[in-house]
């Protein structure tokens, strides 16, 4: 199977030289996705409505490669602030309540002061029925 990259259109992409997401085999890597809204231009200033945007923009990712946010089997989330993680924790239930990744945080700065959360997410894409391997 051919390696295949996927693009949120972000300007950045090129400019620095990295995909949204990369599709090799079954496995998917979702690059760190910050709350950006791309549809908008920006980003919102709460915490919980970055991490929201984040999941949308990873949910979108994963449909281009064809796979869903069901799929995910690590997730590793980086906040610049202690004290934002714990007010992610209900969209994060949301997003993976049942899916229930293995995750990591990391407390680091990230690219611009306005950021508050990224995410990245490896996802299997899942065999159908009768596919051998």
């Amino acid at each position: 199977m051919t390696r295949r990259l996927i693009s949120s259109g972000s300007r950045f992409e090129a400019e620095i030289g990295y995909s949204r997401a990369v599709v090799d085999g079954d496995w998917i890597f979702v690059s760190g996705t910050t709350g950006y809204d791309y549809a908008t231009m920006t980003i919102a200033e709460g915490v919980e409505d970055q991490c929201e945007q984040a999941f949308r923009n990873i949910a979108a990712a994963l449909r281009q490669a064809g796979a869903e946010v069901a799929d995910v089997v690590r997730a590793t989330f980086i906040v610049p602030r202690r004290e934002d993680w714990e007010p992610c924790w209900p969209v994060v239930r949301r997003w993976f309540g049942e899916v229930r990744p293995a995750s990591t945080l990391l407390h680091a700065g990230l690219q611009a002061d306005a950021m508050r959360i990224e995410i990245e997410v490896t996802a299997r894409l899942r065999r159908q029925q009768g596919d051998k391997g």
